[in-house]
Parts: structure tokens; C-alpha cells; sequence
């Protein structure tokens, strides 16, 4: 397993995400990292995530984390395309969430650790195409499609607006 993980080379900027981000002291700093040609991360979630199902998992929390872990896939696969290392000290590559669809398949328990991957399907131009797995030990709890956009280089809230240089 690589010892950094694709958003620890988020810029301050880009840290403050509650599933992710490492700025954020209340959230949950969900770790991704690219392992041959797939993405892997770990998380195990407590009582206070608990879903409808008694000691399962709710929904939103599933969802955020196929979220966090797409977006750093599809910046990972990114990085590989141009024959980049994350966290390489150039422009840093970040995308967003334009689409995800989660498909639950099974109730997610409660206090286990939880392993989500992420397959490339499809990179073209600033668009990416993630495949992703949620799993419970064999058990597997849900699937996702997303579909994430790549910033413009300095873009700071919407993928298609590039901010301006300050005039200052």
C-alpha cells in the first residue's frame, strides 16, 4: 500500500471536505490510494452513523463515502494518464462529483471495517468514469457509478468557472 494517500496532495484549498479532507477536524478523513490499477480505502464506521436497519450503516454515509473515494479515483487515474505521481509538487489535479448513482445491495453493518474500491472505466478530457464497490469483509453493500469533472487549474467552487486572478 503506498504510504500517501491521494488527498493528503489536495491544496489547503481543497482540504476542508468533511468525508475526506485532512483540514476539517470534524470530519471523516476517509484515505484513498491507488494500488496497481485500482483505488483502496478503509474506513470503519461508529454508533452515530447508525441507519434505519438496527447496527447497520445509513444510506448518506455510504453515499458520502463512494463520493469522497470517486473524486480521489478519478484524480488518481489522472495523474497515472499523464504519467504523474500524486502529490508530485506541480498543479495539483482535483475533481468533483457531477453524477453518482449508488445501487444498495445489501444492509452495511455497523463497527466493521469497511473497504471501498474504485475502477477507471473511462478518462476522457476532464471527464472520468469511476466504477466503485463497497464491501463488509465478503459481503458486498452497495455499488456506484460517478462521473467526476476535472477543475480548471485555479478553480475554486464550480468546474466550469475558472476565478479570476485578484486584482489586489
Amino acid at each position: 500500500m503506498p504510504t500517501h494517500a491521494i488527498q493528503d496532495a489536495y491544496p489547503p484549498e481543497f482540504a476542508h471536505c468533511y468525508g475526506c479532507g485532512a483540514r476539517n477536524p470534524h470530519g471523516h478523513h476517509l484515505k484513498s490510494y491507488l494500488v496497481g490499477d485500482e483505488t483502496v480505502a478503509r474506513f470503519t464506521s461508529d454508533l452515530r452513523y447508525s441507519g434505519g436497519v438496527p447496527d447497520h450503516v445509513y444510506g448518506g454515509m455510504i453515499a458520502s463515502l463512494l463520493d469522497c473515494h470517486g473524486a480521489a479515483s478519478a484524480a488518481a487515474y489522472a495523474y497515472q494518464k499523464e504519467g504523474r505521481q500524486v502529490g508530485d509538487g506541480s498543479q495539483p489535479i482535483r475533481f468533483v462529483t457531477a453524477s453518482l448513482k449508488v445501487d444498495f445491495k445489501q444492509p452495511t453493518p455497523l463497527g466493521v471495517e469497511l473497504v471501498i474500491k474504485g475502477r477507471l472505466r473511462s478518462l476522457e478530457g476532464r471527464k472520468a468514469w469511476v466504477d466503485l464497490v463497497l464491501t463488509a469483509g465478503e459481503l458486498t453493500c452497495a455499488v456506484g457509478e460517478m462521473l467526476a469533472i476535472r477543475l480548471q487549474d485555479h478553480a475554486h467552487s464550480c468546474p466550469e468557472l475558472t476565478v479570476p486572478a485578484s486584482s489586489e
